[in-house]
């Protein structure tokens, strides 16, 4: 009985670890896995794809104006009231003779169709309009996907400057704890005041809220780039990258250049003009004429039964003309409406020339910034380390006080979180620059 029991447990206990949630395979993940899951899974991506859908749809919705429509109608007269004609009598003298003649039939089917053979223009400018909002709607697709790359690399890049935080602060406490240590050494063999002592371990106890931060920032980091790939925010990850600095050669006139040709916002604005252009066409068709043909082909009876002699049919076939002659203004309207919003997505168009102009000038000159200050902190970290050895070894020998030691560990570590930080806004500014620019080669198709 007992073996029994303890092979059951072993066999729940597999079973417990094999279930989801209960452990979990870490996911190793680079840059450009993260790219492919965030577009991939990234729900709103997602939503963003399926307007493409939508607009193919209205494309369409809009050719299927130019063919013909049939329809089929039936119906059953529950109810009626006939003619009564009155006809004089042939008989002098006798009153006139009253006949009931019903005109309608009680079971009436009809089969009709129309089509249009000249609307003013309206159909071919619909058709337009709607082949100009596919092409803006996937302009907006490709906004939506250099912005979800953005943000993608932008948490990427977090996470690891917020593990190289963690790592500093806890190298920084490493280090106070080593120095710690050598002080109680000292203190011991009466080389050391009770003063050093102390002050080396508030030291310690200083560096330890700041490490606690840094581990919190990292796991919050790491909660905000899951949010953007889609996956469970229980799943554990592990990141494999660097903050690693790329040099570019920049030419500002040519960024402009390249981006006022690429970004998606300013090609939305061009289509959405076009598609204004075609609302002023639509609205003055309104005010032709519109020519169509149509036809029915009808049968009806008394009784609904599909004997020879029981139904009786005729067609008819007829071309109509429709000729607007007064509406109230409302095509003078209409068109006035169209012509205010092509002026108004024209005056948009060049103040978003403008902005897109200032935000490329604005990206090169931070990257240009960022590069100095790379250069200036690898330098910086180089004397930190440098001088944070002569400080131990002098206080070990004497020549230094404790004070020293503290001040040239907190120099180290502020040097250090300097560089990462440089190294951060390079890789971030370079980003910035490409989605300011519209480059279109981190447009990555889901998978």
């Amino acid at each position: 009985m007992r073996r029994f029991l303890t092979f059951g447990l072993i066999i729940g206990l597999g079973f417990a670890l094999a279930a989801p949630g209960f452990s979990q395979e870490k996911l190793v993940l680079t840059l450009d896995d993260c790219l492919n899951l965030a577009l991939t899974q990234n729900p709103y991506f997602r939503a963003t794809l399926e307007k493409e859908a939508a607009a193919r749809a209205q494309v369409r919705q809009a050719a299927s104006r130019f063919f013909p429509s049939l329809n089929g109608q039936g119906s059953d007269i529950l109810d009626k009231k006939v003619f009564t004609l009155e006809f004089p009598s042939f008989i002098p003298g006798e009153p006139p003779q009253k006949v009931k003649v019903d005109f309608t039939k009680t079971y009436q089917f009809t089969m009709a169709f129309s089509m249009p053979l000249f609307a003013g223009g309206s159909l071919i400018s619909g058709f337009r309009q709607a082949n100009y909002n596919l092409e803006a709607t996937k302009e907006v697709i490709r906004q939506s996907r250099q912005e979800t790359v953005f943000n993608v690399k932008k948490a990427f890049y977090g996470y690891l400057l917020a593990a190289k935080f963690a790592e500093v602060s806890d190298e920084a406490v490493t280090l106070a704890e080593k120095h710690y240590k050598n002080v109680r050494n000292l203190y011991e063999v009466g080389m050391a005041s009770k003063f050093d002592l102390l002050r080396s371990e508030v030291q310690v106890a200083n560096l330890k809220p700041q490490l606690i931060r840094a581990r919190n920032s990292l796991s919050v980091a790491g909660l905000g780039l899951k949010t953007l790939l889609g996956i469970d925010l229980d799943q554990a990850i592990e990141i494999k990258g660097e903050l690693s600095y790329i040099p570019l050669e920049t030419d500002v006139h040519e960024a402009v250049r390249r981006a006022l040709l690429q970004r998606p916002e300013l090609n939305q604005l061009i289509f959405q003009r076009r598609m204004a252009a075609e609302m002023v066409k639509i609205a003055r068709a309104a005010g032709l004429p519109s020519v169509s043909i149509g036809g029915a082909y009808n049968f009806w009876a008394n009784r609904f039964n599909f004997g020879n002699k029981n139904w009786e049919n005729y067609y008819t076939v007829s071309l109509n003309l429709t000729v607007p002659i007064f509406n109230g203004f409302a095509i003078d309207a209409q068109v006035g409406q169209s012509k205010a919003l092509l002026k108004e997505l024209e005056w948009t168009q060049k103040g978003l020339s403008e902005a897109i102009r200032f935000e490329v000038e604005q990206a090169v000159l931070n990257y240009q910034q960022a590069k100095e200050s790379l250069a200036s902190q690898e330098k910086n970290v180089e004397q930190a380390q440098e001088a944070m050895r002569i400080a131990e070894l002098n206080y070990s020998e004497g020549l230094a006080t404790n004070l020293d030691v503290s001040t040239a560990q907190v120099a180290l570590s502020q040097a250090k979180t300097n560089l990462s930080q440089a190294l951060y806004d390079c890789v971030i500014s370079l980003a910035q620059l490409e989605k300011a620019i519209g480059d279109s080669t981190e447009d990555k198709q889901p998978n």
